[in-house]
């Protein structure tokens, strides 16, 4: 029988595993299976359509009349036929002037009400509205690319792909603290996704920037914390897949300082826990192969028992070393070292000094910390899918 030290050293070894895998094992072993499969299979360039189909931009935005004028300039400016395009905002229950200022622009839709819900609500009505085969949702505080929405059009000639997920960009406008931290994880993100769909398909899309078919939209209910992801993710369990085209890509203005980073943050993971109860069916590797294998691989991990374990291992560390050798008392200076300058990444943050050798680990730590917390406020917040927005620099 195994006595309790062995015990400890194995939920160690499966801990350091599971966490390695989550956070780096996994992009290895993706680009492998990526390498093998291109082998044998050569990806196809999908091809415009001829002539370009109508299409609907959709945006759902609360007290957004600070950015309308730069939002509908880079909505003008898109390379796509004008009587193609529809452009659709939803402003429930906002109360400064955005539906006024909306009324300038004669080529928008403007759908308000005085009641609030949230996003989730706000799409599942502003859908109803629509009458083009697709739909883009963007943000009102993102920009486009120029040949965004052709690019997109561009993905769905594809009949397998049902939603299309463009890219997120961070535009960092100061480099105040650790806030850059942010750009770096979605280069890293980014990456990943572009993997996940040469394999077999995305793992949801950015609300940033995302189409799909309008005949796959499913009302969600409006408490939905991620509607991106949730809606995304239900089209791919109909096996369609998610395709990712970063050649369209949405520009977005870093969070204006950590404070509002972390509300942001926690806001994402108690959306990603209530995503894995609510597509819990996609857990079964057997009904949905390669597409589950990569849904927990990408998100169920990070979002639920990774960051435990990972803050788990330093404790066992301790413990281990008092009954082990060399090797484990190498691998406890390693983590103190690792949390020493998350530490120091934290007070150059304080002070708004760009250290990249810190701010990296002081940033990791921090998103861990933020999925701990998103389980309180996932239990504070049943019921509604209204927050309150990060303030971006």
């Amino acid at each position: 029988m195994m006595n309790t030290y062995h015990i400890i050293e194995l939920v160690f070894w499966i801990s350091l595993f599971v966490v390695f895998y989550t956070y780096f094992g996994y992009g290895i072993v993706l680009y492998g299976l990526v390498k093998i499969k291109e082998l044998f299979t050569k990806p196809v360039a999908p091809l415009l359509p001829d002539p370009l189909p109508e299409v609907t931009l959709l945006i759902a935005a609360y007290n957004e009349e600070e950015v309308i004028p730069k939002k509908m300039e880079n909505c003008r400016a898109l390379a796509y036929p004008v009587d193609n395009l529809q452009i659709v905002w939803v402003t429930d229950g906002s109360n400064d002037r955005t539906e006024e200022l909306l009324q300038a622009y004669p080529e928008v839709t403007v759908l308000y009400q005085p009641e609030r819900q949230g996003k989730t609500a706000a799409l599942n009505r502003g859908v109803k509205f629509v009458d083009t085969p697709y739909i883009i949702f963007t943000d009102a505080n993102t920009m486009l690319n120029r040949d965004a929405i052709k690019e997109i059009i561009r993905q769905f000639s594809d009949p397998q792909v049902g939603c299309v997920a463009g890219e997120k960009r961070v535009e960092i406008q100061s480099a105040q603290g650790a806030t850059a931290g942010e750009g770096i994880y979605w280069k890293y993100e980014s990456a990943l996704k572009s993997l996940d769909y040469r394999l077999y398909s995305a793992v949801g899309a950015a609300g940033e920037l995302f189409a799909i078919r309008t005949d796959l939209f499913e009302e969600m209910p409006t408490d939905t914390l991620l509607d991106d992801f949730i809606l995304s993710l239900r089209i791919a369990c109909k096996g369609y897949k998610i395709a990712y085209c970063k050649e369209a890509y949405a520009m977005e203005t870093a969070s204006s300082d950590m404070k509002e980073e972390e509300k942001r943050k926690i806001r994402i993971t108690a959306g990603g826990l209530q995503s894995i109860w609510r597509l819990r069916g996609l857990l079964n590797i057997f009904r949905y192969g390669t597409l589950s294998f990569q849904y927990i691989s990408h998100r169920v991990l990070r979002w639920s028992i990774t960051p435990l374990l990972l803050f788990l291992l330093l404790p066992l560390n301790v413990i281990l070393v008092f009954n082990g050798g060399v090797f484990y008392k190498v691998l406890l200076i390693l983590q103190i070292l690792f949390y020493l300058a998350g530490y120091i990444g934290y007070k150059k943050q304080q002070k708004n000094i760009k250290s990249k050798l810190f701010f990296i680990p002081y940033y990791f730590l921090f998103m861990n910390i933020n999925v701990l917390r998103g389980y309180s406020y996932l239990s504070r917040h049943k019921g509604t899918g209204a927050w309150e927005k990060a303030r971006r620099q």
